[in-house]
């Protein structure tokens, strides 16, 4: 699956901000068939990043991944590369 294909937009959500800062998490909606391998996958290419985990949540027609990011890479630089914070 290609990476624009899996990762659809990132969330800014009073939610993902806290997670942002508190556990250097970023939340996106991603395509309803990518699995985590895609979504880690996808990330690391698009933002030159370590991924470390995903968790993923479906919501009605929505697909939320969380992905935590390494040490090494805050979480806020990637926000505000695309335009969140």
């Amino acid at each position: 699956m290609e990476s624009h294909k899996v990762i659809k937009y990132p969330l800014s959500t009073e939610k993902s901000v806290r997670l942002m800062e508190s556990e250097n998490k970023l939340v996106f909606v991603v395509s309803r068939d990518a699995d985590k391998p895609d979504i880690k996958k996808a990330i690391e290419e698009m933002f030159k990043v370590k991924v470390i985990k995903i968790n993923t949540s479906i919501e009605g027609s929505r697909k939320k991944a969380y992905v935590k990011l390494s040490p090494d890479t805050p979480a806020i630089d990637i926000a505000t590369q695309l335009g969140l914070m």
